[in-house]
């Protein structure tokens, strides 16, 4: 099973990410969005999940998948290779940086904020950017 966990690390926002400062995602008419789910799971939640928990309850979430089946879903999930977090729309369009811990628990990190600004300028951490929206 493969992981999108990382520890120790910083993802800072894209290079052509649109907001100055960080919004939380709405909802759409349809229903929660990707980064509706993942902002809200993180952010009621700080420092208690791992990437892998988010991206995993996002698409269960998004699929209906029931609780008696999720462990099952889970492996096949992660049977193919995912997504990390940087490809998340947190990062890639709200503003969002997102903090890993050395246990890889992860917390959602402000742009606009000094705590944004102290964990981009931390050498102890990894650094890592979100994926860019557009071609360079």
């Amino acid at each position: 099973m493969g992981t999108t966990n990382y520890t120790s690390t910083f993802i800072q926002i894209a290079d052509d990410c649109p907001v100055d400062e960080a919004e939380a995602p709405p909802e759409s008419a349809k229903g929660p969005t990707v980064a509706s789910l993942q902002h809200k799971l993180v952010s009621e939640h700080p420092y208690e999940y791992t990437s892998d928990d988010v991206l995993f309850e996002t698409y269960a979430v998004r699929n209906a998948i029931p609780a008696e089946e999720r462990e099952a879903a889970r492996a096949a999930f992660f049977a193919k290779d995912q997504a990390c977090l940087r490809a998340s729309p947190l990062g890639k369009r709200w503003g969002w940086g997102i903090h890993s811990d050395g246990e890889a628990r992860i917390a959602l990190v402000p742009l606009g904020t000094d705590e944004y600004e102290e964990k981009a300028g931390d050498e102890s951490l990894k650094q890592l950017k979100a994926m860019r929206s557009k071609r360079a």
